[in-house]
């Protein structure tokens, strides 16, 4: 079983500079109140303190930080300092503007073809509108990654797995349509989505190679055999060159022997022009036939004494 991704909890902020004031502001009231020996002054110095630290607020450089004024959308402020009014006015979220990476999947999800899979991929994808993001939806992350979870599903039933396995450029670009499609109304654009592996059954994949394998064996055949039909083709044209053309046909004898000549480096060659001209094929035969008849006739058996 593979091991699925844990979010991140978000990071604890921490404001060194309401920290800084909220430090130097009790100081100075606990000086000044010992100084004037009331204790009111120290009390009053460290609500004061208080105050002026939870209205100082900083944002980061890749960050938006939506107000709100008793309730209603007041403005974005950021990146860097800023000041609230308290108690009126408070800081709903920090809206992340840098391009995010998050990782989705779809297990067990069946093609267009009945084959079920598990497809790993990644979405790349960033806030363009922080007030969209803040307002019109509950939690932005989450909404992006359902959004990207349900599309690849859907993307799937629709897709034979050969188009899937070939195709994934495409299969890319259509998710990434699909999903903008969906996260554009909450001021999200998505930058691309890359497929990272696409998982089958171990015996369809024994039965693909199978396949495969028999593809490339008929391929191969194929191309023997349009080889020796070319072969056969060339031969034909060859053998009607010869008979119109003695000559021709004498020049391929002669190269013939050429080349045996190389290979072999000796090679004894008996003309065939003095073969006919001493009579050495029908001298062979009649010797041969004598050996058969002791009066020399043809077709007398010889008897063994």
């Amino acid at each position: 079983m593979r091991s699925k991704e844990k979010t991140r909890a978000p990071e604890p902020r921490v404001n060194s500079v309401a920290v800084l004031l909220f430090v130097v502001i009790a100081v100075l009231g606990f000086i000044a109140g010992s100084a004037l020996n009331s204790t009111a002054v120290s009390v009053i110095s460290v609500i004061a303190a208080l105050i002026i630290s939870s209205a100082v607020k900083v944002a980061r450089q890749w960050e938006k930080a939506v107000i709100l004024r008793l309730g209603k959308f007041k403005g974005l402020a950021g990146p860097g300092l800023f000041l609230i009014i308290p108690v009126i006015d408070s800081v709903s979220s920090w809206v992340d503007q840098r391009v995010i990476a998050n990782p989705f999947n779809a297990e067990q999800t069946l093609t267009k073809d009945t084959v079920p899979v598990d497809v790993d991929a990644v979405l790349f994808w960033m806030v363009w509108d922080a007030e969209k993001a803040a307002l019109e939806v509950e939690n932005y992350k989450d909404a992006v990654s359902w959004a990207a979870q349900t599309a690849l599903r859907d993307l799937i039933g629709k897709t034979l797995l050969s188009e899937m396995l070939a195709g994934r450029d495409q299969i890319d670009e259509e998710l990434k349509r699909v999903i903008d499609q969906r996260t554009e109304p909450w001021g999200i654009s998505v930058q691309s989505v890359e497929i990272r592996d696409v998982i089958i059954p171990a015996n369809l994949q024994d039965a693909m190679s199978r396949e495969a394998q028999a593809e490339r064996e008929r391929k191969a055949r194929i191309i023997l055999g349009t080889a020796e039909t070319e072969i056969a083709e060339k031969f034909a044209e060859a053998a009607k060159t010869y008979e119109s053309s003695p000559v021709a046909l004498q020049l391929r004898a002669m190269n013939i022997l050429y080349e045996g000549l190389k290979e072999k480096g000796a090679l004894v060659v008996v003309p065939s022009s003095v073969v006919e001209t001493m009579g050495l094929g029908t001298i062979s035969g009649l010797s041969a036939m004598t050996q058969y008849s002791p009066s020399g006739a043809p077709g007398t058996a010889k008897s063994d004494q």
